[in-house]
């Protein structure tokens, strides 16, 4: 394995290979240029080698990223006083700003508006869609300077945005958006995770949200149908991340996006398709929405198929049957939503019933949970973290008894 002095590496530097600190961490994926943002962190805690099996080389095309966000991590932009939103259509800047208020320490009273930001940004997809559809248009800076504001939003209610439960709109013609939605949100999530940089959250972000493009160039009923299809219809439906590979090909959005949109259904194990890349050949935006995709796909309701629980994907996902996903990947998806994913509904060891609500960041085992029907000595409801003895998560429980439950403690309150 080859070492690098971390002071000698220059801003766009490529690796042939993956950059590694050690034979456990990764630092870049082949696909990603080091940065000085990067050189500076680990300067900052004394790393100064490197190490990777490939070479390096210089891009001649820096990646395409608006000038305000270089250098810049989401930390930086959170913490920041003045909310900029000018740039939103003026419905997502009144909910957001009605998000940014201070309001009652209630559960119910956060849900409600994150749901309420949620269902704009549910919008503004569908507008970006709509748009490209009639226009032939897609406005890079735009999407930027949205999904800046949907990784900040996703950051700092992240345990509020993971129990928006999916609704299938039997009616409803927006299965590409709000898959694209919530795709993009556990994206972003594994992306806070893997500690990404804001300019990559960002590109992470409209990969994740432009991934599925090329769908609205076919005919819906590849997509919207409920009966099995044929091999010849199977065989056009896949090669929609060709034709949305080319659509941001052509609207110019950066060459980490276009390989995002093209290889999100490749697989680890050289099954996945277009061209059935393996491995490290695979980008990490690509191999980030696979995942984002699957677990999304596995708890969405479908119009041929019923949703299946988040404890149901992860158990799938971490199971990596065939070694379809990336390792790491995974594990920044376990670590960020738990074993027992945030919003399931759990029955406990002592016999009580509680949600899942935020992830205990040293074991994903046992993460926090808010008991239904009790509450603290100032009302808030009573949360306390799960573990292996007295609070023991037992089972997650079915979609029927969820509902069965909701119903009774709403009638008892």
């Amino acid at each position: 394995m080859n070492s690098f002095p971390v002071i000698t590496l220059k801003e766009n530097t490529f690796f042939t290979q993956e950059l590694v600190l050690d034979k456990n961490f990764i630092l870049l994926n082949p696909s990603l240029p080091f940065t000085t943002a990067l050189q500076r962190a680990l300067l900052e805690w004394d790393f100064k080698v490197v190490y990777s099996d490939g070479s390096t080389g210089i891009s001649s095309e820096p990646i395409k990223i608006p000038t305000q966000f270089e250098n810049v991590t989401i930390d930086d932009v959170v913490n920041q006083n003045e909310k900029k939103e000018e740039h939103l259509n003026p419905t997502v800047k009144k909910v957001l700003e009605e998000a940014h208020k201070d309001i009652a320490n209630n559960d119910s009273s956060r849900i409600n508006v994150v749901q309420k930001v949620y269902n704009e940004y549910m919008n503004y997809i569908t507008a970006v869609y709509t748009h490209y559809a009639t226009h032939k248009e897609l406005n890079y800076v735009e999407l930027s300077e949205t999904v800046k504001d949907l990784c900040i939003f996703i950051k700092e209610n992240r345990r509020y945005v993971l129990r928006i439960t999916p609704i299938l709109d039997a009616e409803s013609k927006n299965f590409i958006i709000s898959h694209s939605m919530r795709s993009t949100v556990i994206a972003i999530v594994i992306g806070l995770q893997l500690r990404m940089p804001l300019t990559k959250l960002i590109e992470l972000g409209i990969t994740s949200i432009l991934h599925e493009i090329g769908q609205i160039r076919l005919p819906p009923q590849l997509y919207m149908t409920d009966r099995r299809l044929s091999v010849a219809e199977k065989a056009k439906l896949a090669t929609h991340p060709v034709i949305g590979f080319n659509i941001v090909k052509e609207s110019n959005f950066p060459l980490s996006v276009q390989l995002g949109v093209l290889e999100h259904h490749e697989r680890e194990n050289g099954s996945g398709y277009p061209r059935k890349l393996n491995g490290n050949k695979i980008s990490l935006y690509a191999k980030i929405i696979s995942v984002a995709c699957s677990f999304e796909a596995i708890t969405a309701p479908r119009h041929y198929k019923e949703a299946r629980s988040s404890y149901d994907a992860m158990i799938e996902i971490l199971r990596n049957e065939n070694k379809h996903y990336d390792g790491t990947v995974i594990k920044a998806l376990l670590y960020s939503i738990s074993l027992f994913p945030i919003g399931a509904y759990v029955y406990m060891s002592n016999g009580k019933i509680a949600q899942v609500t935020d992830v205990n960041p040293t074991d994903p085992r046992n993460p926090i949970v808010q008991i239904l029907g009790e509450t603290e000595p100032d009302g808030s409801p009573k949360t306390v973290q799960s573990n292996m003895q007295d609070n023991k998560i037992v089972r997650v429980l079915s979609k029927a008894e969820a509902q069965d439950i909701l119903k009774f403690f709403k009638k008892s309150s």
